[in-house]
């Protein structure tokens, strides 16, 4: 099986898709990356919905989504559309459909585009364990083709285009029979329906491939865009993770997953799908698309002939281990304090090292600095927590006596190194700092290299995520097994864009199965802020869990509570359980398939009643919603998973 998921891995290209006709805002070809976001109101209520649409719409979106979860729904979308345009507004509206074909129907004589979700559109999962044959698989195609088919002639009858979006979560109980829960399974669930449109001479299509875990994914789109080259097809891409979440979580989730896509020149529309006000979206995806304007611009990469990972699953890349650092460690996180005042007790406390002047002690946070690098600083006023792994640029380092030597460890670039390595080195880890340009200059040198290294591996090149790629496909191929730190220094004056700028550009890496290390710096912002960041990116990308995890989704005209609110609530008594991941859901749609990655799971069943779940099993149903967060709690305390806060 070809490893091709894009034009170049070196070049930033965006991938030639057709043009897709919405309204008056056409997606794809050499259009602008597009901006989408959903309402949350009640699709019921017209002049709501009209409000929030033109909030969203004034804030950047270019297209507005609308559940039309009935035919009562999807008929009061010709109110909400007739109301924008007699105000102005003839942004193009999507009908957001799930289990309601009819509804369907009627939203194509209306809006401007129909999504549906394949694994439910002509389905309803039972999370049942069916076996097929063959002639029972073509069986259910022709059945799907029934009810599917009168859609596809309607939007083309009038000129609707059609999102064809597949949920990681909501994957027919027919697909998951024969692919089980897979990226090649989201992909097939598309695909049978875009073989039915395409059997109809339909083309006027968006896909997407969602989930609420980035690792899976991006595996998917790239899948996705694999068997589209193969088959000679070029359909726009609508980009999302969803259940991001909500605040600095769900930024970073968002844009790790949507920006290891566009790194690639992958997606042709974006939603940040936040559990926030839906306006509130757009400026994120702004700013994660805004970085791409240029990027063609970059400095030159060598290309690259043969890809040495799975592009399409997750594998982990095991290097040597120094230290702490490599092997099968967790990956760690370094602070950098050397512009801080290192006598000052607060710089630490900013790094996760409280000190209780009371009790002349440390105490240590869930997210707290694995090493901390001091540049030509010395703390000789106050004395250090002993568990601080302290790092020193080598001109000071040297200075140090034997005794100090041992404890700490010196920071000094490759070249330097090279001179030095047969003199006076630490017996147990040096930092190496190697400029990813550079690094063809050295891989001969690597191969060899038996001293304790790390390398911190860094670029100045705007295309930076695909420079280091480059370094550690070839370090992959060499079979160069020394562990790598991911290096970042940013310079920017808002805490936002650094979060999108951090998470899109070492994100992709750690999805990748790279790096042992992650050390962000920037002078415009606090070291709390980069140590949470940090701390995030990894809990993102999968590769190490420091805190608890929430799999909630944005909301929408079906949620059945505040998901906002709730959300918080839940947030404010689970927060401290490290490692736990708990899906909160709107509504049923989704819920417990996207929550197949969580622990728990708080699932809106009907008007002010909860389901809650363990895994995919349902353990208690229709729950009060002012009794559902401690009973939540209770089913965490009946596993053995509850920790009394301190």
């Amino acid at each position: 099986m070809s490893k091709r998921y894009c034009l170049s891995l070196t070049e930033y290209k965006r991938f030639p898709t057709r043009e897709v006709c919405i309204g008056d805002v056409p997606l794809g070809a050499e259009h602008p990356i597009r901006i989408q976001s959903m309402t949350t109101t009640d699709t019921m209520d017209t002049q709501a919905t009209i409000e929030q649409s033109i909030r969203m719409i004034e804030a950047g979106c270019e297209y507005v989504r609308i559940t039309a979860p009935s035919k009562r729904d999807a008929n009061n979308l010709q109110q909400i559309k007739d109301g924008l345009r007699k105000r102005g507004y003839n942004t193009p509206l999507v009908a957001d459909i799930h289990f309601t074909p009819n509804a369907a129907e009627i939203a194509a004589t209306i809006v401007e585009k129909v999504r549906v979700n394949p694994g439910n559109y002509a389905d309803k999962k039972k999370f049942e364990s069916l076996t097929y044959s063959d002639e029972e698989y073509a069986e259910e195609i022709e059945r799907i083709r029934e009810k599917f088919s009168p859609l596809v002639q309607l939007c083309k009858q009038e000129g609707v285009a059609m999102r064809i979006g597949t949920n990681h979560g909501s994957l027919s109980d027919r697909i998951m029979s024969r692919y089980g829960d897979t990226a090649m399974g989201m992909v097939e669930s598309a695909m049978e329906f875009i073989r039915i449109c395409e059997s109809l001479n339909f083309y006027n299509i968006v896909i997407s491939m969602k989930a609420s875990n980035p690792q899976v994914m991006v595996h998917a789109y790239r899948l996705l865009v694999n068997q589209m080259m193969e088959n000679g097809q070029n359909y726009p891409l609508h980009l999302g993770v969803t259940e991001a979440g909500d605040g600095e979580d769900g930024r970073i989730k968002s844009a790790v997953g949507i920006g290891a896509l566009l790194e690639d020149g992958l997606g042709d529309t974006v939603r940040v799908s936040l559990t926030e006000e839906p306006e509130a979206e757009i400026p994120v995806a702004r700013k994660l698309i805004q970085r791409y304007k240029n990027r063609g611009k970059h400095s030159a990469i060598s290309p690259i002939e043969t890809i040495p990972v799975h592009p399409f699953e997750y594998q982990r890349w095991i290097t040597d281990e120094v230290q702490n650092i490599g092997g099968d460690q967790l990956p760690v996180v370094i602070s950098d304090v050397s512009e801080d005042d290192v006598n000052d007790y607060s710089t630490y406390t900013n790094i996760g090292y409280h000190y209780n002047a009371a009790l002349d002690k440390y105490s240590l946070a869930d997210q707290c600095a694995d090493y901390v690098y001091f540049g030509s600083k010395e703390a000789s006023e106050i004395e250090l927590p002993g568990s601080i792994n302290q790092i020193y640029d080598y001109p000071l380092w040297e200075r140090f006596c034997s005794e100090r030597k041992a404890k700490h460890f010196p920071f000094l670039p490759y070249e330097y190194f090279l001179e030095l390595k047969e003199k006076d080195i630490s017996s147990r880890l040096n930092f190496v700092s190697l400029r990813a340009e550079e690094a063809d200059r050295y891989y001969h040198q690597l191969e060899d290299e038996e001293h304790p290294i790390v390398l911190v591996l860094w670029t100045n090149n705007m295309h930076a995520m695909a420079q280091m790629r480059r370094v550690l496909f070839e370090l992959k191929k060499r079979n160069i097994l020394i562990p790598i730190v991911f290096q970042r220094k940013y310079k920017v004056e808002e805490t936002e864009q650094l979060t999108i700028d951090a998470s899109a550009d070492v994100g992709p890496l750690f999805l990748d199965g790279f790096g042992n290390g992650i050390f962000l710096q920037s002078k415009q912002v606090e070291n709390d802020q980069l140590l949470s960041l940090s701390f995030g990116i990894l809990q993102a990308t999968r590769v190490r869990i420091s805190k608890t995890e929430y799999i909630s989704c944005p909301s929408c005209g079906r949620t059945l509570f505040d998901l906002q609110e709730t959300t918080a609530k839940i947030r404010a008594k689970t927060n401290h359980l490290k490692g736990v991941k708990i899906g909160i859901m709107g509504c049923i749609v989704n819920g417990p398939g996207e929550m197949a990655d969580a622990d728990y799971g708080y699932v809106g069943s009907g008007p002010g009643k909860i389901t809650l779940y363990k895994g995919q099993e349902v353990v208690k149903r229709q729950i009060p919603t002012e009794n559902a967060l401690d009973e939540l709690i209770e089913i965490i305390k009946e596993d053995g998973n509850w920790i009394t806060p301190t």
